[in-house]
């Protein structure tokens, strides 16, 4: 007979789930990933993802790369600046020389912080776009892909004979990150007679090419999952990849509207041609696209840098790290390696200032290989993209 004093025993399944964790080590993604979002810096994030293995994983796989990247700052890279004077470096392959260039963080602008670029690519190429972590170099008909914070380098077979004349202009962007099974370069050339858009999937042994109507291409970004081309007098197209590659014209409702722009900067869900006395939002989700004309960025910050195919960038909440919005953190060569200014080169409100102008166009040599933004690749890997 039972004790009535007494409760019954009850039998449990198993553990508790909470049972199985034995150290930081075992924390389940989405706890870290709380952890990652609450992160104030990008140490703070190499920090982290150098805790342990699973830590890492946890890192590359934030559910949202793009929310993830507005949260701080691109890096400013100085290719032409030695870090701390250190000498050469050997590769990891032992048949080149690296050298050790000094990186800022607008965040924490005394960490000392470098990347390696190899010695033979900074003096020989020609940087012509820098996309998902990586800076794309350009020299008689090659391309390579370099990850200055990893060392990973990707070269690319050589581009067909019509790119190899006389290049005036010449860009480049990643339609993804180099590892990702879908990865395409896509590369346009410009000469004083014409234009052509190459398309390489990378891990292949061929381009696809198509001509291109006379233009002289400025620059390519990505925008929600498109590629838009610009030639930087009020032309825009977009850039189609398969089943052929291709172009068509985004038309606007402003027929005159042929203001040259500075940059076409992407801010979330917000398409800018920055010009220098109109802000503009292009909404090209209409037919034709709409030109909305804009007061203010809001909530968000522009990085601009000094290499004129360097990817333009944005961050929002800047105050968050100390930055400010509305503002234009513009790259130097010099000994100020970053200056502000408004969005129409405005004397900075805080400084009170006259602005530098950031934008060196083709007047200064291959050579100088000027400063640009970017963001580490380890902000681009993993899920969410």
């Amino acid at each position: 007979m039972q004790n009535p004093s007494r409760r019954p025993t009850v039998s449990l399944a198993g553990p508790p789930a909470c049972s199985g964790i034995q150290g930081w080590a075992d924390l389940p993604d989405e706890l870290l990933h709380l952890i990652v979002a609450r992160l104030g810096s990008f140490q703070d994030i190499l920090g982290f993802a150098a805790t342990c293995p699973s830590w890492r994983t946890a890192s590359s796989s934030y559910p949202s790369k793009s929310t993830f990247r507005t949260k701080f700052p691109p890096l400013l890279i100085q290719p032409r600046v030695r870090h701390e004077q250190d000498p050469l470096l050997p590769s990891t392959d032992g048949c080149r020389e690296l050298l050790k260039c000094k990186v800022i963080d607008p965040a924490n602008p005394n960490a000392a912080l470098h990347c390696q670029i190899p010695q033979e690519t900074l003096e020989n190429m020609k940087c012509i776009g820098s996309s998902y972590g990586n800076i794309i170099y350009y020299r008689e008909g090659y391309c390579r892909i370099v990850d200055v914070f990893t060392g990973m380098e990707v070269s690319a077979p050589c581009l067909p004979p019509s790119a190899k004349c006389s290049i005036y202009r010449c860009n480049g962007i990643l339609t993804a990150p180099v590892t990702s099974p879908n990865s395409h370069l896509i590369v346009s050339t410009s000469t004083y007679h014409k234009s052509y858009l190459f398309d390489w999937r990378v891990g292949s042994d061929s381009w696809s090419q198509a001509q291109l109507p006379y233009m002289y291409t400025d620059q390519i970004v990505e925008f929600n999952g498109q590629l838009i081309l610009s030639d930087g007098n009020g032309w825009f197209h977009s850039v189609q990849v398969a089943p052929q590659l291709g172009l068509q014209e985004i038309t606007t409702d402003k027929d005159d509207w042929s203001q040259e722009h500075r940059a076409l900067v992407v801010c979330g869900d917000m398409l800018i041609p920055l010009t220098v006395f109109t802000l503009y939002r292009l909404d090209v989700s209409t037919e034709p696209a709409t030109m909305l004309p804009m007061e203010k960025l809001d909530d968000w910050a522009l990085f601009l840098g000094a290499e004129p195919n360097g990817m333009p960038l944005s961050c929002m909440s800047p105050e968050k790290w100390g930055g400010r919005s509305n503002t234009s953190y513009c790259a130097g060569y010099g000994s100020q390696p970053c200056t502000f200014h408004g969005l129409h080169e405005e004397p900075d409100p805080v400084l009170d200032t006259p602005p530098v102008d950031c934008w060196y166009g083709e007047q200064h040599p291959v050579q100088l290989a000027l400063p640009l933004w970017l963001y580490p690749s380890m902000f681009y890997y993993g899920a969410g993209e």
